[in-house]
């Protein structure tokens, strides 16, 4: 998320009543989780084994719970609690708005676009033109979607992001301020979800289509002319290139990347980077030809086993 106006290192430290390392004047811009950061941003990080990654990222300002040396050109905010910092900040700088009304505040909705009975609009929502949203669509706050995109029924766009910190006391939800951007001509099915991002962006790339109950989770980027069948679920994080198929029930892991012109066949589960322009089947998933030569080798062994004795 990037602020409307930038505050000052020592403007933060005010704010969450908190010491500081660096500059006084120097200026943070945006808000974001480690796996989007740019410069400018601020980002949190309370376990060391994080430590080296969150102060050598693109991030200029980390909230920490240990004092460090500072990186030049940075600036550190010593806090307790790193975790509830941030969301304090994101609290300030993206409230929650109550919705009022099936259209809320600031909606633009191209020409042409049809809006049938029964949808939601949340604050800051655009649609362009010659669209379709079907009947029972949710499309929570700052989501953005292109032209010709057809969304079917009881699709939730922009949903709170699947993130939490566990404590003592339980789990506690890490604040959603990202968003959702939908390019042209994509296609949702029914029933649908895709999360936005925790502070980024969530995205779906042009002519990509989708099918019915898939699940997109935060921060996730899909390219250009994906095709997605029905019930696949993809964890945040995840970066999908273009012409990329996913048949049923295929489940991606979180923070992971797949090439381009991949394709990953039913019920198949990955969880490492996959390289573009190959076939992949299983789970653990592997390229299709090994997994069907192991699956032709199992159905061998009852019979083997039957000979040895």
């Amino acid at each position: 998320m990037k602020l409307e106006q930038a505050i000052t290192l020592e403007q933060a430290a005010e704010m969450l009543g908190c010491n500081f390392i660096g500059e006084p004047n120097h200026l943070i811009t945006g808000i974001n989780e480690i796996h989007v950061v740019e410069p400018g941003d601020l980002v949190f990080v309370d376990h060391p084994k994080y430590y080296e990654k969150a102060l050598k990222s693109k991030a200029t300002t980390i909230i920490i719970d240990q004092v460090v040396d500072c990186p030049e050109g940075k600036g550190l905010l010593i806090s307790e609690k790193p975790f509830d910092d941030f969301n304090t900040l994101t609290k300030k700088y993206r409230p929650f708005l109550a919705w009022k009304s099936t259209k809320n505040e600031h909606v633009i909705i191209g020409e042409d676009t049809i809006i049938q009975p029964n949808v939601v609009m949340g604050n800051n929502v655009t649609i362009g033109n010659n669209c379709v949203i079907h009947s029972g669509v949710v499309i929570h706050d700052n989501v953005i979607i292109g032209n010709e995109v057809i969304i079917q029924a009881n699709s939730i766009i922009g949903s709170h992001a699947f993130y939490y910190k566990k404590k003592s006391t339980g789990y506690d939800r890490m604040l959603t301020c990202g968003r959702v951007i939908i390019h042209d001509r994509v296609e949702i099915g029914a029933l649908c979800t895709i999360d936005a991002g925790v502070t980024g962006d969530t995205t779906i790339g042009a002519g990509t289509k989708i099918d019915n109950q898939v699940h997109i989770g935060h921060d996730t980027v899909v390219g250009e002319n994906c095709l997605f069948a029905a019930q696949v679920g993809i964890a945040g994080c995840v970066r999908i290139g273009n012409s990329v198929t996913l048949w049923g029930q295929v489940g991606l892991a979180a923070d992971m990347s797949i090439g381009d012109n991949a394709v990953l066949l039913g019920q198949s589960g990955a969880s490492k980077d996959l390289e573009g322009g190959k076939t992949y089947f299983g789970s653990p998933v592997d390229e299709a030809r090994i997994k069907f030569r192991e699956v032709a080798a199992i159905k061998k062994l009852p019979s083997i086993i039957e000979n040895m004795d």
